[in-house]
């Protein structure tokens, strides 16, 4: 036998003399690849060679090389970065050893010199070998995996082969315990009665060869088989006339006679041994349970709270079981939320959920401990989707079921009645223990929900203002239990929810989320608790249906609770955190109790509130009766305006008919004497005068006439910007000469209306003759036409405005009076504004003046559509 020394110097020796750059001995146990020795390679690089060995490719590639005794070669990807290019396997013959080479290129000298000291070394250990047959003076007997992988070890050493696994029996299964170049199927059941061939190999206990091409090669119970195998064989490993497990193999070719002889033969030797190391392991297993009494008085008894508890106890059941498939229920004390504890990637994931229709429901009712061997022989629904079997404890405290602890395994008959009988011993225990820290946690959650209760009150009494109780409720949740957001929605006037009080630290970036959309959707949790008045309990919202997330704000827990008087929903509270299982049961609690207190304080500042609208419906109704008998006051003075216009009309028609004949006379025969008159007489210029002023006197009859009588109306569907754009040119010429600059702003779009057009621009002719004579030294005149709408009605506006002397308060109530001006000796008549008046109103429209004492006037003209 070669030493450790002595096979480094070879090792070293082969290196130098070749072309190798590294070489390194490698040997696969339990399904991974370690290296034994090595030359030239420094750890870091024997690391990456490892991970790069790891792959399932390159063990694949690598088994193969070992099964078929050959020299291979393959490429080494750059980021291994091993200094070389490829690298070369070079098998121990009879072995799970290969000699590893690094080169950039090996040469055919080079492989011929490894391929001689891989030859030299096979058989020899780098260590005292240890048999494949177990060693009860040494720790292989202990060691069930370890001692199945040697004796798998043995089988492929005899025989050639692609790949192989040897599966134990455990109850009606076969579990896969080790593999050769199959790393996939380490850890798979596989039940007899279900597959023809183990089946047959059960009740035959006899080897069963399937060749490609058979009826049952489609039926192969497992075996990453590859094109170009084509014989397989199970051969089974007997105590009496008892199944205790199989030996698979399979390979391109048929074993010779000669071959399964010598595998059934290795197959008899070694079934006794592995009958001891299965007996042995597991009455290791059974004492390492047995010793959970001493752990969990030691550990789990001296937990603080309920989460140290579940942690410990998983702990300590995922040793003793061997799985993690463990799952904690513990049911509130009432009786409406449970609380559910479970392992994720060796994490404890905590969360509360509705007791009514879950599915453990029934177990608490009935509180039977339950023993599942095989879930789909019994046809029984397990926790975990991958479980096989399973045990179902209840713990029960003072004759009451409190919660259910469940144990499953992905193994079939994984427990046994040794250990129903240690759960309930540890279980009745738990569930004292459970009990006594649930009901000290409550205890002080309550005490804190008390304190908050108290604050609240001490700060809310007496005020009527729903939305500061609402705000002082947010600050005072956010403060006492730390939330991320704490918000208090009322209903408001219009009988929709609204955010009255917002808290917590990310409140701010919730209402920027918002903007003006609501806070409660119809589908959602604040939604569902607001019809229904339901409290709800949530701590992972990725697992609630009804749970909707507002954009920028993801919640990981709520808890929306309703703030009711009587039937009636005032309400809601809703806090909410972005991480999961972030409240409690008595978080819920201490939630209902303050929205008793806040539905009472919101339900006084209703009624409060009820009485304002009262004192404000009573006020405005002051108000309105103010208004209206105001409106009856101007419409009788409409009413007198035009009783005085009608009086003025029939006087005016009067007079104008007694004064126009003679003025008419006066004024021919002025004209008749100027024309025989010389230019140079001294009379001229009086008799001038005399026509001239008997002219202003028949223009002044002219409007008396005029403004008596009405005329005949003609009225079409016109655009008053028309009308507009005529009598600017018109006065365009009058306007410049008086030093004034015209701005004209016409609506584009402006509606048709009704009127007549000739009376429509003697209004504009004569509010744009008062603008002009209001600006003696010129000015500003703005002409503006547009839509308007004015109590409840449709109207097309056209206004004048000047920046002249303005019309005093006083003068503005008496404008539109017939024979009323403020011209006094300039020639006014007082009648235009009351022509301009009675053409409007005739229209039925109405004129408006707005005028502050020297800062310009503005008459506005609204004529309905």
């Amino acid at each position: 036998m070669q030493t450790e020394t002595s096979i480094d110097t070879q090792l070293k020796d082969a290196v130098q003399l070749s072309d190798a750059i590294w070489a390194v001995i490698a040997e696969r146990v339990g399904g991974a690849w370690i290296l034994r020795t090595g030359y030239h390679l420094n750890k870091a690089a024997q690391s990456r060679l490892i991970e790069h060995l790891a792959r399932s490719s390159v063990d694949a590639w690598l088994c193969g090389a070992l099964s078929g005794g050959n020299v291979r070669s393959s490429s080494l990807p750059e980021d291994v970065n091993l200094d070389t290019e490829r690298f070369y396997a070079f098998p121990l013959s009879g072995t799970s050893r290969v000699i590893l080479a690094g080169a950039d290129e090996l040469s055919a000298d080079g492989q011929r010199l490894l391929k001689l000291t891989a030859s030299l070394l096979s058989g020899r250990s780098i260590a005292e070998p240890q048999p494949f047959l177990p060693d009860l003076q040494s720790g292989l007997a202990f060691d069930l995996p370890l001692a199945i992988e040697k004796v798998l070890g043995a089988f492929v050493q005899a025989v050639e082969c692609q790949g192989a696994w040897i599966a134990i029996r455990r109850g009606e299964s076969l579990d896969i315990t080790a593999e050769w170049n199959d790393p996939k199927a380490k850890g798979i059941s596989l039940l007899i009665e279900s597959n023809p061939i183990l089946r047959r190999v059960n009740r035959s206990l006899s080897h069963v060869i399937i060749t490609r091409g058979q009826p049952n090669w489609d039926n192969l119970p497992y075996g990453m088989l590859k094109s170009g195998t084509n014989f397989w064989i199970c051969i089974p490993l007997i105590i009496g006339q008892r199944l205790i497990g199989v030996v698979v193999l399979w390979r391109p070719k048929e074993l010779t006679a000669g071959e399964v002889g010598q595998i059934n033969e290795l197959a008899a030797r070694v079934s006794p041994s592995i009958e001891v190391v299965v007996t042995f392991s597991e009455m290791a297993s059974h004492l390492r349970r047995l010793g959970l009494l001493n752990d969990f008085v030691l550990t789990v008894s001296s937990a603080q709270n309920l989460d140290q508890i579940a942690r410990r106890m998983f702990a300590l059941l995922s040793r003793a079981f061997n799985t993690e498939l463990i799952a904690l229920f513990l049911r509130s004390s009432d009786g409406r939320v449970l609380r559910d504890y479970r392992m994720f990637e060796g994490k404890l994931n905590v969360i509360s959920i509705s007791l009514e229709g879950h599915f453990i429901q029934p177990f608490l009712r009935e509180s039977r401990l339950r023993r599942v061997s095989d879930s789909i022989k019994d046809e029984f629904t397990l926790l975990h989707k991958t479980a096989r079997s399973g045990l179902i404890v209840p713990l029960r405290y003072r004759g009451s079921s409190i919660g259910l602890l469940i144990i499953e395994s992905t193994k079939t008959e994984a427990f046994s009645q040794y250990d129903e009988h240690l759960m309930v011993v540890i279980t009745s225990h738990l569930a004292g223990l459970i009990e006594y820290t649930r009901l000290r946690e409550e205890a002080e959650g309550r005490a804190r929900g008390l304190s908050l209760i108290h604050e609240v009150v001490q700060q809310v009494i007496g005020s009527t203002n729903k939305r500061e109780v609402a705000q002082i409720t947010a600050d005072l949740l956010a403060e006492y239990f730390k939330y991320e957001l704490a918000t208090i929605l009322l209903i408001d006037d219009e009988q929709k929810f609204s955010i009255q009080g917002i808290g917590g630290t990310h409140s701010e970036q919730v209402k920027r989320a918002l903007g003006g959309s609501e806070f409660i959707q119809k589908d959602g949790i604040s939604g569902h608790v607001s019809r229904q008045g339901q409290s709800m309990l949530v701590n992972d919202t990725s697992q609630e249906k009804l749970y909707r997330a507002i954009k920028g704000w993801e919640a990981g827990s709520e808890i929306c609770v309703a703030l009711k008087e009587g039937e009636s929903i005032l309400g809601i509270i809703d806090v909410e955190s972005r991480g999961q299982n972030a409240f409690t049961h008595n978080d819920l609690i201490a939630m209902e109790s303050l929205a008793g207190i806040l539905a009472s304080v919101v339900s006084s500042a209703n009624q409060y509130q009820k009485l304002q609208d009262i004192v404000r419906q009573l006020r405005t109704t002051e108000i309105e009766l103010n208004a209206r008998m105001e409106a009856q006051r101007s419409a009788e003075n409409r009413l007198i305006q035009a009783a005085k216009l009608a009086a003025v009309g029939e006087m005016a028609a009067g007079i104008a008919h007694e004064l126009n004949n003679p003025l008419t006379t006066v004024t021919g025969f002025s004209e008749l004497v100027l024309e025989e008159m010389p230019s140079e007489s001294l009379h001229r210029e009086e008799l001038e005068m005399v026509l001239r002023e008997a002219r202003r006197a028949s223009d002044v009859v002219r409007r008396l006439l005029d403004f008596s009588r009405s005329g005949e109306r003609v009225r079409v569907s016109a655009d008053l910007n028309e009308v507009v754009k005529d009598v600017v040119a018109l006065t365009r010429h009058l306007i410049h000469t008086n030093d004034v600059h015209l701005h004209v702003l016409l609506e584009d779009s402006l509606p048709w209306v009704s009127i007549d057009h000739n009376q429509m621009k003697q209004v504009l002719l004569n509010l744009i003759h008062n603008a002009l004579q209001a600006m003696p030294g010129g000015g500003e005149l703005n002409i503006v036409t547009a839509s308007a709408k004015r109590e409840g009605r449709d109207w097309v506006s056209m206004s004048v405005k000047d920046s002249g002397i303005g019309i005093t308060l006083a003068d503005q109530n008496r404008i539109f009076e017939p024979f009323f001006t403020t011209k006094g000796d300039h020639g006014g008549t007082g009648l235009g504004l009351s022509v301009t008046y009675g053409i409007v109103t005739d229209h039925g429209g109405t004129i408006e003046v707005t005028s502050e004492k020297d800062s310009g006037s503005m008459f506005a003209v609204y004529l309905p559509l």
